[in-house]
């Protein structure tokens, strides 16, 4: 990184005059010459008001002529924080010159001394200029400011510029409109008067503004911009006519396209341009439907629905801001094969997320629908899950259709299952190790019920999918398709039971067992003995003179490790997370299991995006985000995001991509706003798009934007109106500077050990969030419980009520893992791999909790039970969420509200409210404690729980505390009571 030169320090009066007489003899100042004519004079203005100096002198030299007697001659006031002094220059056209305060301090220039013209010169600040700065103060005269704002990073449709000159008053809120100027500017001059700055701020004139983080903006005199929190002062006209951009992008290379059933995958590498690509044309020829051109933002096409059998040849051109088009690529072709035997892709639901309370399932540890693909895997007795007759793989898709009614009468309307892609490794049930993201895991499918059966099953009960999606990481086996590395390993007598026969032709699918060793989690494929061809692993198969567990030789190149030269640079990144709030936590591997992709890379983008496009065409809900903080924001909001969102807009429309809800896990295990100081790695964050531009290259980008957000530091980092209430009034919300991606409130559920505090830590985050009312909010998960404990959350059901009462009630999707509804497994330890049972853990099975029947007519209304599913829907906190989640369904404000707590005593109390056409939906709320609300709009309150009937007519309601795990929410003009007394809210 290139740094400033610090400027010198000021020389005291004896030491420059001994330097600057070993330079020229010390005289006084240059005689005048006889003629007139000849003579030339400068009057030298010098600003004060940043030196405080009592007095003021000048040492100068005429140019060719001697250096004033040190000090030099004092210099007079001109003006309100200016001197001057005229001085003779006789035919000289130019002088040296340094200040000082007759007392030892000098302002040098920094050591080079100033050179000085004639006329009329200003030195203010170290910088030179030709001007009468007492002139320009003049109050006959006045001065303007001339500003350009930039709305390209806000998306403003109006801008008002809301101003006061220096010392002078501001202007009456809003502003003055500015008009606009070109495309994505706008333009303003104002009089200043005497003034030679002012104060601003901007604002899109409903209530959204741009104050520069809260401090307001500088700006000076003349012509300035107004760019990403960045003022340019003497700058030049942003609309000024620009030469017209005529040079096309380079031709797209490296086009890649493979068929699977009737769709085709085209990948290929970026194009380069002087200006940036905007896009690419994407041409297909073949078929009997003629060619086709298709418009895309990412660098990679997925083509379906295409005829069977049939050649199809792609071609891409690239496209520029400017809409000059590259040459056509070479052509890459591609053979479609049969249709696929399964069910016609679904539509996602595409309402408003946050009207869906979330329950979380692992899908293999919920409920067995199909026993025939239950797998134990390599540590199926080692785990004592053999004993248990529990293989980690046993739930299945089957098991969730057949118990979709369950968790609809628990009154969920979505539910986030964990990874679906075929996964590989020892112990890989949670879906984390992902193997071919190409393809489903078949240890979740059958017969009937496949993933895309389990979406229409879902979207035909009026239920949401969101799959849990993992861009950070493959298994230690890389990823198939793209890169899958070879072990060295050799069957002799201490490693046979580990490396399976070679059986050339079977390939790994999870379920089907292998028939020479007679195992389904066969890896005869992934070992050779000899040195394949390519290697750059280090030192192949030399012993690395340590022992396993069992005493056995460990050799070099035996297990995966991005150290050791197994994963290219071009697929994997080659390090270890050393800092967990360092950039090495954004690229660098987190576990051994867990080979982390180079997402900067163009291979592994184009190999991501194109699986997740497959199953966004299936027609999921959203996706939870696996890891998220472990990718460089940059690289979410350049690559990854764009292209979900181009995906879903491409197959389903505008409306449905609004509401495909993506939500990531920014874990920060911290009871702290910015986790550890570090805006980076903080969860609100990446709910932010990019406010300044970076290298084309991504993995360079990816290094300028971590230095750039972190030197900016937390307390210039963007704001947001989003989630509040402006006053009692619901106001639209800006998205304008959304990334895309919502966030799992990590704050929140660390602190969920007691409601109270949960509360307090969400508020006190939520104006850092670009929109704090699509937060994913939950107490424990299948990683931790709240402080980041390792156990299941075991604080009772007194304590779940009231986390539950508030969950459902304040901002966020309240969402619940499986089983807590229960409280199954309290207390135990969410995960301990193979070195204990699953069914003592978190992760236990829970399909014995749900056998029997029933019937539900409606979310949370449950007609008929039977069998130990009508026991476990008759516990306590059962109870309470069905009402929960009828009172919010039946509240929008409930559901979508901004927030306050303007005006309201109570420990949990806030009121929200929600506008939209004619829905004006306006909730007071208290959870367990009793609160006074004041200044709320007069009229007739109902409360959703009880039924009480309060009429405000001087701004005024109070509520008696309701107690733990209770609530009253008091609705204007309200429906009621909601739903029948249960255990806690009565």
């Amino acid at each position: 990184m290139r740094r400033h030169r610090p400027p010198a320090r000021g020389w005291t009066a004896g030491s420059l005059a001994a330097g600057l007489l070993a330079l020229t003899a010390v005289t006084g100042p240059t005689a005048p010459t006889a003629e007139a004519a000849d003579t030339n004079s400068a009057t030298v203005f010098y600003y004060t008001k940043t030196r405080n100096w009592a007095s003021t002198y000048l040492h100068y030299a005429p140019d060719g002529g001697s250096w004033t007697t040190v000090p030099g001659v004092v210099m007079e006031a001109a003006c309100t924080d200016w001197v001057k002094l005229t001085v003779d220059l006789g035919s000289a056209t130019g002088l040296q010159a340094t200040f000082n305060n007759g007392s030892g301090t000098w302002d040098n220039n920094a050591g080079q001394n100033y050179a000085l013209g004639t006329g009329d010169i200003t030195v203010k600040d170290g910088v030179v200029a030709h001007s009468d700065p007492c002139a320009e103060s003049d109050p006959e005269t006045s001065q303007s400011a001339t500003v350009y704002y930039s709305s390209q990073a806000t998306g403003w449709t109006t801008v008002n510029f809301h101003y006061a000159p220096a010392g002078g008053s501001w202007t009456t809120v809003p502003g003055v409109g500015m008009e606009a100027a070109c495309t994505g500017w706008w333009k303003k001059t104002v009089d200043l008067g005497t003034a030679t700055s002012l104060k601003a701020a901007f604002n899109n004139g409903n209530g959204t503004w741009d104050n520069n983080n809260g401090a307001d903006y500088t700006i000076p005199a003349g012509t300035s911009t107004v760019a990403n929190n960045t003022v340019t002062a003497d700058a030049d006209d942003p609309c000024a006519a620009q030469e017209p951009d005529t040079e096309a992008p380079t031709a797209p290379t490296g086009v890649q396209a493979s068929a699977t059933n009737t769709s085709v995958v085209v990948s290929w590498n970026a194009a380069t341009d002087d200006t940036g690509v905007t896009g690419y044309q994407v041409t297909r020829t073949g078929g009997t439907k003629g060619s086709m051109v298709t418009d895309v933002t990412s660098t990679v096409f997925s083509d379906t629905g295409l005829e069977e059998n049939t050649a199809y040849t792609y071609t891409v051109r690239a496209v520029d801001a400017a809409g000059n088009v590259s040459a056509a690529s070479a052509g890459a072709t591609a053979t479609t094969g049969s249709a696929p035997e399964e069910p016609a892709s679904g539509t996602p639901l595409g309402t408003d997320p946050r009207k869906d309370p979330i329950y979380f399932v692992l899908t293999a540890r919920f409920n067995d629908g199909d026993s025939t693909n239950n797998r134990g895997g390599s540590q199926h007795v080692k785990s004592g899950n053999s004993a248990n007759n529990d293989p980690m793989f046993r739930g299945d898709f089957k098991g969730l259709v057949e118990k979709l009614d369950y968790i609809k009468g628990l009154g969920f309307s979505a539910v986030w299952i964990t990874p679906v892609v075929l996964n590989r490794s020892d112990y890989d049930y949670h879906g984390y190790h992902g193997y071919d993201f190409y393809k489903v895991d078949a240890r979740l499918e059958s017969a009937g019920a496949s993933y895309q059966d389990l979406i229409n099953a879902a979207h035909a009960k009026g239920m949401k999918i969101y799959q849990d999606v993992v861009y950070n990481h493959s298994s230690r086996w890389g990823a198939k398709g793209l890169y899958t590395p070879t072990v060295y390993g050799v069957r002799d007598t201490q490693w046979s039971w580990y490396y399976d026969e070679k059986n050339e032709g079977f390939e790994y699918d999870g379920l089907t067992v292998e028939t020479k060793s007679g195992k389904s989690y066969y890896n005869g494929d992934l070992w050779s003995t000899a040195e394949p061809s390519g290697n750059t692993c280090l030192n192949w198969g030399v012993p690395t003179g340590g022992k396993s567990a069992e005493g056995y030789t460990i050799y070099n190149c035996q297990w995966p490790s991005p150290t050791s030269g197994m994963f290219p640079k071009a697929y994997y990144h080659q390090c270890w997370i050393g800092n967990w709030e360092g950039e090495d936590a954004r690229s660098c591997w987190l576990h051994e299991d867990l080979a982390d992709f180079n997402t900067e890379s163009t291979p592994v983008q184009n190999y991501l995006i194109g699986a997740y496009n497959k199953y966004i065409d299936m027609g999921v809900d959203g996706f939870r985000v696996d890891t998220a903080v472990h990718i460089p924001r940059v690289t979410w909001n350049r690559r990854f995001l764009p292209a979900i969102y181009d995906r879903v807009t491409q197959r389903f429309g505008t409306a449905a991509a609004e509401n495909f809800f993506v939500f990531g896990e920014v874990a920060a295990f911290v009871n702290d706003k910015w986790n550890r100081g570090s805006p980076n790695h903080s969860a609100q964050f990446y709910t932010w798009k990019e406010r300044k531009e970076y290298s084309a290259d991504d993995a360079t980008a990816a290094l300028e934007q971590y230095e750039y957000e972190q030197a900016q530091g937390t307390g210039n980092q963007p704001t947001s109106t989003n989630a509040f209430l402006d006053g009692n009034s619901y106001h639209t919300p800006d998205h304008s500077k959304f990334s895309g991606m919502n966030i799992i409130d990590m704050r929140m559920h660390m602190n969920f050990s007691d409601a109270q505090n949960a509360y307090n830590n969400g508020k006190d985050s939520d104006d850092s969030v670009n929109d704090a009312t699509y937060n994913v909010v939950y107490v424990d998960s299948h990683d931790y419980g709240p402080n980041k404990s390792s156990t299941r959350y075991s604080g009772g059901t007194d304590a779940w009520a009231e986390n539950m009462s508030l969950m459902w009630t304040f901002r966020g999707i309240p969402t619940l893992y499986y089983g807590s509804e229960i409280e199954f497994q309290a207390g135990q330890r969410i995960d301990c791999g193979p070195t204990c049972p699953l069914a003592t853990t978190g992760r236990a099975y829970f399909g014995d909790h749900l056998a029997g029947s029933l019937t539900v007519s409606d979310f949370s209304k449950v007609d008929s039970a039977s069998g130990q599913v009508a026991t476990t829907l008759s516990q306590p906190l059962v109870k309470h969420v069905q009402r929960l989640n009828q009172i919010r369904r039946a509240v929008p404000a409930l559901q979508m509200g901004q927030y306050s707590t303007d005006g309201i005593s109570g420990s949990m109390a806030f009121k929200r409210r929600y506008t939209s056409g004619t829905t004006d939906s306006f909730a007071l709320v208290t959870v367990t404690g009793d609160a006074t609300f004041t200044g709320v709009p007069n009229g007739t309150y109902r409360d959703a729980v009880t039924g009480d009937v309060k009429t405000v007519s001087n701004g005024t309601l109070s509520v008696a505390a309701p107690g733990k795990g209770n609530l009253r929410v008091y609705v204007l003009n309200g429906p009621g009571k909601i739903g029948a007394d249960g255990p806690y809210l009565k």
